[in-house]
């Protein structure tokens, strides 16, 4: 197993979760410290507190992921007889850097709205509110005809290729290339100096995007020859819609017996209701954090209930009078992330050969309590 830098876990992680998924003014990236450093475990927390700073500190952590930025406003100054100021100057003292991957989080597939949509058993979930549109390339690569199946493998396994429900599409073509290895060359095929001719394939495919790096990366290490040729284009084509909260089916039942699955599936005691207890419940919007300002959405998407937390008393009052019923769980159910972002995080560190581990944070950040 490889030992990695704080610079080499974010770069996978932003491959999950890239910054550019972001809304625009988040506070998104790297926090506090450095990523220079070497990582060997890695906290992955709702919030950053001070209790998940000192749980950091007794687990030997040098890097915190977290979903809430612990900055999100600038600071005046750092006083360190205040609770956030000796929080900070504990992270620095400690070596530890926090990085924060907010509504980057929320939109990335397998973030914090897919893992709520899974928890709540939604069937089919679709994007409810679209914020990011992945663009669509093509790549083309020409390789000798020995290569190709290999290369197409690792472009397939890469993600380039997904059409839908189908993946490792490509297009091949035969044709010849030729080439005449210079000085300083150590070529795969031919001699320095003599003018070659290769039986070669041209491959196409098309991936989004967000994962340009990734593809082009797994293209050059499958590819035999020390210089690749190779063209990406940008195309017109309509790339996949992204964004913000999920909408899908569920078993039909009515609101009251859905609060229940509800609470079940999101490990909470109570939750605020909005609504007929007895209306029919088939189709299910959820979105994490507060969501009240897409409620309107929620609604013209044909949902029943609309689950997301701090619920406003005037947005309430606006969703009855519009007929949607809610579901308000709190703010805090995000914690699905931490287990949800640790379990991604280890299956792409394993398949890179990653000697790094991470930890859930187990300390509660819920600031309520009902009585």
């Amino acid at each position: 197993m490889k030992k990695v830098n704080g610079h080499e876990v974010i770069q996978l992680f932003e491959q999950f979760s890239p910054k550019a998924f972001a809304m625009e003014g988040d506070k998104v990236g790297l926090q506090i410290g450095a990523l220079n450093q070497s990582v060997e475990n890695v906290l992955v927390a709702l919030d950053v507190t001070e209790e998940v700073v000192e749980e950091a500190i007794a687990k030997n952590v040098q890097l915190i992921i977290a979903h809430h930025p612990p900055i999100f406003r600038p600071l005046k100054r750092i006083a360190t007889d205040t609770p956030a100021g000796r929080m900070i100057a504990k992270l620095i003292k400690h070596d530890i850097a926090v990085y924060a991957a907010h509504t980057n989080l929320d939109v990335a597939k397998g973030g914090v709205n897919d893992l709520l949509a899974a928890a709540l058993g939604l069937n089919n979930p679709q994007v409810l509110v679209p914020t990011y549109e992945d663009q669509l390339k093509k790549l083309v690569v020409f390789v000798p005809e020995e290569d190709a199946e290999r290369l197409r493998d690792a472009l397939g396994k890469a993600g380039a290729g997904a059409i839908g429900n189908y993946s490792h599409c490509s297009f091949s073509g035969a044709g010849e290339g030729r080439f005449l290895p210079g000085e300083n060359t150590d070529p795969h095929i031919g001699e320095q100096g003599k003018l070659e001719a290769v039986n070669e394939v041209r491959v196409e495919t098309v991936f989004p995007q967000s994962i340009e790096k990734r593809v082009v990366q797994a293209m050059i290490k499958a590819h035999p020859y020390e210089e690749v040729a190779y063209d990406v284009y940008r195309l017109d084509n309509t790339g996949e819609q992204l964004g913000l909260g999920r909408i899908g089916q569920v078993e039909e039942t009515n609101l009251s017996e859905y609060a229940k699955v509800v609470k079940e599936a999101l490990g909470v005691d109570k939750v605020r209701v909005v609504g007929d207890l007895n209306a029919k419940v088939k189709k299910v919007a959820v979105l994490g954090g507060d969501g009240n300002k897409y409620y309107s959405q929620a609604k013209f998407r044909g949902a029943d209930v609309y689950v997301t937390g701090d619920i406003y008393y005037h947005t309430a009052h606006d969703a009855l009078m519009a007929g949607l019923n809610m579901i308000d769980p709190g703010h805090n159910v995000e914690r699905v992330m931490k287990h949800g972002v640790a379990t991604v995080m280890e299956g792409l560190c394993k398949e890179k050969g990653y000697d790094v581990t991470f930890i859930p944070s187990e300390i509660g950040t819920d600031p309520f309590t009902f009585i």
